[in-house]
């Protein structure tokens, strides 16, 4: 004679009720463990996504630095042959500086320093610092003004008589809120300054002999480089 159905369960032994809610959570795949595995899985995700996006922006950035010099070397060497880029010099103060680029033109030298920002870019003349803002990001910087100065008068320290002119070029997609201040170009307008701009009178005679004595100053040694690493670490 068959039990009834509550008779079963009252004489099933209460031990064995874990089991049996083990059992349904091995069918149903949901243990413990579960819940943990996957909000650590999704965290790792997470890590990684922003790990690689992290590095994707300094690899684009790199990249279209790397382009953004390609455009200003290929620019001026258009405009003349008389160029040089990424020299040494002795410092007018003392120590050593890097020069960007410098190119020799009808009238004078330009000493040019490139800097390469995306997005907005404020600051006056006369200010100690710029501004740059990207996206949420927003960074102050030197004024390349104020900073290329001391490389202009390095070049004017070589040759005296030459008129060296302050030039700062910008890579990048850069805006400027307002007109930047006078001798701060994109790399875009590099071409037409070149061609337009006029120096001030000049008691040069042989230029060829002038740009041969920046040549001659001008440092790419690898021990020159050291030494310029090792006064920036120190500075």
């Amino acid at each position: 004679m068959l039990k009834p159905a509550t008779t079963i369960l009252t004489s099933t032994p209460l031990l064995l009720l874990p089991a049996l809610g083990a059992d349904a959570q091995a069918e149903t795949g949901i243990t413990g463990v579960g819940p943990a595995m996957v909000i650590f899985t999704l965290a790792g995700a997470l890590l990684l996504t922003l790990v690689f996006r992290s590095a994707a922006r300094h690899v684009t950035r790199f990249v279209t630095a790397r382009i953004g010099q390609r455009r200003i070397r290929t620019a001026l060497e258009k405009r003349s042959p008389d160029v040089l880029h990424d020299f040494i010099l002795p410092g007018a103060y003392g120590g050593l500086v890097k020069i960007d680029h410098a190119i020799l033109t009808a009238g004078g030298i330009l000493c040019i320093q490139s800097k390469h920002y995306n997005g907005i870019v404020f600051g006056a003349e006369d200010e100690a610092q710029w501004t740059n803002v990207d996206g949420v990001k927003r960074r102050r910087f030197l004024n390349p003004l104020i900073q290329n100065e001391g490389r202009s008068r390095a070049l004017r320290q070589v040759v005296p008589d030459v008129p060296v002119a302050n030039l700062v070029i910008f890579t990048g997609s850069v805006e400027f809120t307002s007109a930047p201040p006078r001798n701060v170009i994109h790399v875009r307008d590099l071409e037409s300054f070149v061609a337009r701009f006029v120096f001030g009178p000049s008691k040069v005679k042989d230029w060829d002999t002038a740009w041969l004595t920046v040549k001659a100053a001008a440092m790419t040694d690898t021990e020159s480089r050291k030494d310029l690493q090792a006064q920036l670490t120190f500075t």
